[in-house]
């Protein structure tokens, strides 16, 4: 789990004991925007709650099953959101591509970036041919960021996304590695 990923605005790597106290604020701070769409993150997130997620994310790390990282800001070190690459599928080389930025760090452009490096990893180092991204249709951010990163929308699916008890539906975004390549060059200042 040494993988780090960086830009010039952001760093990615994998969550590691000592970064609990920093998820647990992070949480805590986003419950209203975040918690909205990913139940975990509430208002009361304790620090038993951040260390049984890195330890199950160290697990997925070792498994190849599938490879969480933490956002952290690149001129200051704090702790901005996650990103993963999840529901790994290696029988059609398809995975998942999720993200959240904290409350105080939205709208700065963490998302994009993080998600680009994720999925450039998911393409380029676990040879992947399709990243999809699954934005519940409220969720207008995530959507965003899926425009921003050229992901092809592909349509609103139905009862897509379990969100807390609720099923519901979401809008469908796909990255593959034409797109990727489309971006800037390897060696632009991103590092792996």
């Amino acid at each position: 789990m040494s993988v780090q990923l960086s830009d010039s605005l952001v760093l990615l790597r994998p969550p590691r004991s000592d970064d609990a106290d920093a998820m647990v604020a992070a949480a805590r701070e986003s419950a209203a925007s975040v918690g909205r769409w990913l139940p975990w993150c509430h208002a009361n997130y304790a620090k038993h709650e951040s260390l049984a997620w890195i330890d199950a994310v160290r697990a997925a790390w070792e498994a190849n099953e599938a490879f969480s990282f933490l956002i952290f800001d690149r001129g200051n070190g704090l702790l901005q959101g996650g990103c993963a690459i999840n529901e790994i599928d290696r029988l059609r080389l398809r995975a998942n591509l999720g993200y959240w930025v904290r409350s105080s760090a939205q709208g700065r452009g963490v998302a994009t970036a993080a998600a680009r490096l994720a999925a450039r990893f998911a393409i380029e180092k676990l040879a992947m041919q399709r990243i999809e991204i699954v934005a519940a249709v409220g969720n207008v951010a995530s959507q965003r960021v899926a425009v921003k990163l050229g992901a092809t929308y592909e349509g609103r699916w139905r009862n897509r996304l379990r969100i807390g008890e609720t099923q519901t539906d979401a809008h469908g975004y796909s990255i593959i590695p034409s797109d990727v390549r489309a971006w800037t060059a390897p060696g632009d200042g991103e590092s792996q």
